[in-house]
């Protein structure tokens, strides 16, 4: 299956807002869909897409399936580590790890309308370059113990409150993130919720996903 370029929705919001799931490895792509497309009805408005898998087909397949779900319920599609896959299946935007490429040659490739985001750990100097390199968004974690990334440097609450004192752009927290825990990151100024397990794992994925929105909705 070829991929096809699409465009990046136009109907979402400037600024990422609410929850921002994260696909987990262990999905076969029919599940996946259907676990995404719970989401979206719960109020999920941007996905990020991440994949370690070597097989640059499967990529670029589930990728494109995704975007397409994504575009059709008014969100955005992010494409983690892997900039060119970004551009060719016609995603919102990719999101970059500390060594996972130059962010100022990925803002030239992307262009100024879609999305650029940089993991910044538990770093704020680090966030202060990458958004002089180019993104327009900063992760920051993890904020609580996750099991996604057991071994993560930790971001405490202090961090993401000095980030919002300091930072314009949206910030992202990410690592541990439940449905139970995460009103005190919204009350710091967390801009966007990211969320593996504690969407994707869960009895209810669209319950989960209305209680992360909820919390946005009345703030």
């Amino acid at each position: 299956m070829s991929a096809v370029a699409m465009t990046p929705s136009p109907s979402t919001p400037p600024r990422l807002r609410g929850l921002y799931g994260i696909t987990p490895e262990d999905r076969a792509l029919p599940l996946l869909l259907q676990q995404v497309e719970a989401a979206l009805a719960g109020g999920m408005r941007v996905l990020q897409y991440r994949s370690k898998s070597t097989d640059a087909k499967r990529r670029a397949e589930e990728a494109q399936a995704l975007c397409r779900l994504c575009h059709a319920h008014g969100a955005r599609l992010i494409i983690n580590d892997d900039v060119a896959l970004a551009l060719r299946i016609g995603a919102d935007g990719a999101h970059l790890g500390r060594d996972d490429g130059d962010l100022s040659a990925a803002r030239s490739a992307l262009g100024p309308q879609r999305l650029l985001g940089a993991s910044c750990y538990n770093e704020l100097a680090l966030a202060q370059r990458a958004l002089a390199a180019g993104a327009d968004h900063v992760a920051f974690g993890a904020a609580y113990a996750s099991r996604t990334k057991p071994n993560a440097s930790h971001a405490a609450l202090t961090l993401y409150q000095s980030a919002r004192a300091s930072l314009q752009a949206p910030i992202i927290a990410i690592g541990g993130i439940t449905p139970d825990n995460a009103a005190p990151l919204v009350a710091a100024g967390v801009d966007a919720l990211a969320l593996v397990s504690g969407l994707f794992d869960g009895a209810d994925i669209r319950l989960a996903a209305e209680s992360i929105s909820s919390l946005y909705s009345i703030t």
